[in-house]
């Protein structure tokens, strides 16, 4: 009981001159200096000293922030080739516009949850139409996630939002957290849309184009639950074996993500602090501004002074009002993302190092004898290229999200010193009248209305 609508091609077949909300960070932000591998994943990522006081974020050290020129991944199949192959004066074109809107909810007798509306636009060959509409709710999203990971264990997938509600929300399916889930989801499928190698996984096509049966029906498809859970096993049993040498690149890779983790785990939960104590200072002086209203009605001789005050306050509320916008819509999403990203990275770590753990194995029982050797001998070969393939695509993946994380956190940063910037050439002015109406009261007032204030 999937709750969605029956997958149909739309009526129309044009698609829209811009892309339909997609996420990819912005093009205009210069790159930073190229630096050789031996500095590229130096620990400091990000300089915040453990004072959560301490707001100083990022480091001085601009080697941090440097990074080599991006590597496409390898192809997997001539579509994907096909994508990649750009001549320098060719503008990048994009063939696939994804839509996330119009969430539903849905009341059955053994739950309650929430579908979303998914338009894809696209002009692609392998697709029969060039627009579908169907309906998912979050646990489709889940299914896809698990497929993308499966057949690309070591590429690093866009992170979904979080699947339990936030402590302290009081409703479930407030309307703010399902706008909240919505902009995640909707950034989710763009990321893997714009993925040089996952934006051709067949199991992300049928997620957008399936009906709910056809859905339904591939999801029953692949491993059975006994083969699932004797995967799971031996996974469980490789990464406690560990693996005896990890590559110094890996080595460096993996110390750069338990830092990063640590800084953007800590900007995030400043950055929640500070819009929570914004936030109430906001709610506050809104009900600050209509109590001089009020004052007014009993001074006479105040009136304009009170009134002006007022006036005062409600501008600053505005003001403030407009900024915790700009937080919660530029700043909070994308450091939060990245806090889910910190976790996605250890789970590519974790599953590369199976990956060798399995040939560390091999190699060890061949030099032990302790199976058939011609056996082993080619089971090892397989293996190594397994390792090499996922150690060539974790590298040039690595190299692409480091690119995107770099121009999100920089965009989001300078919208957000843009605002506090343009917050605080108001709020001076709006300082200086405060204080001249101030003023202005003290002298009409007299020492009785100080005391009335005081």
């Amino acid at each position: 009981m999937e709750g969605e609508r029956l997958a149909s091609p739309a009526r129309s077949s044009g698609l829209p001159a811009g892309g339909a909300g997609g996420e990819s960070p912005g093009v205009d932000a210069p790159l930073l200096g190229s630096s050789g591998s031996s500095t590229l994943l130096q620990a400091e990522v990000l300089d915040l000293d453990e004072d959560e006081d301490d707001l100083e974020v990022f480091s001085k050290d601009a080697s941090l922030m440097d990074m080599n020129s991006f590597s496409p991944m390898m192809p997997t199949s001539p579509l994907s080739m096909i994508n990649q192959i750009k001549f320098e004066d060719e503008p990048d074109l994009k063939d696939l516009f994804i839509t996330v809107d119009e969430p539903e909810s849905h009341v059955t007798t053994i739950e309650t949850f929430i579908t979303y509306r998914i338009i894809t636009k696209t002009s692609r060959g392998e697709f029969d139409s060039s627009e579908f509409e169907v309906r998912r709710r979050y646990q489709d999203f889940l299914w896809l996630k698990g497929k993308l990971e499966e057949a690309h264990p070591t590429l690093i997938i866009p992170p979904l939002p979080e699947k339990f509600i936030v402590k302290g929300m009081v409703e479930r399916f407030n309307d703010d957290f399902i706008e909240t889930r919505r902009k995640a989801l909707h950034k989710f499928l763009n990321r893997i849309a714009d993925h040089p190698t996952l934006t051709f996984n067949e199991d992300f096509k049928v997620f957008l184009t399936a009906q709910a049966w056809e859905l339904s029906s591939h999801k029953k498809q692949g491993p059975g639950l006994l083969s699932r859970m004797g995967q799971t096993v031996r996974a469980v049993a490789l990464s406690m074996r560990g693996v005896k040498s990890r590559p110094e690149e890996f080595m460096e890779m993996n110390n750069f993500i338990e830092v990063f983790s640590q800084k953007i785990n800590l900007i995030d939960k400043i950055s929640q602090r500070i819009y929570k104590e914004e936030r109430e200072y906001s709610d506050e002086m809104r009900e600050y501004g209509p109590i001089h209203i009020l004052w007014s009605a009993s001074e006479e001789d105040l009136v304009d002074t009170l009134k002006g005050i007022a006036s005062c306050i409600d501008k600053c509320s505005k003001a403030t009002e407009k900024r915790m916008s700009g937080l919660s819509e530029a700043l909070l999403p994308v450091v939060h993302e990245y806090v889910l990203y910190s976790e996605m990275l250890m789970g590519v770590m974790k599953r590369r190092d199976q990956i060798q753990a399995e040939l560390d194995s091999k190699v060890e029982a061949l030099t032990y004898k302790k199976a058939d050797t011609d056996l082993l001998t080619e089971e090892i070969g397989k293996l190594e290229d397994k390792v090499e393939c996922a150690n060539n695509a974790l590298k040039a993946d690595w190299e692409r999200w480091r690119h995107n994380m770099q121009n999100d956190i920089k965009s989001a940063f300078t919208d957000m010193a843009e605002e506090n910037i343009q917050y605080y050439e108001q709020f001076p002015t709006l300082g200086i009248n405060a204080c001249r109406k101030r003023q202005g009261f003290w002298h009409a007032g007299g020492r009785k209305e100080q005391g009335k204030l005081l």
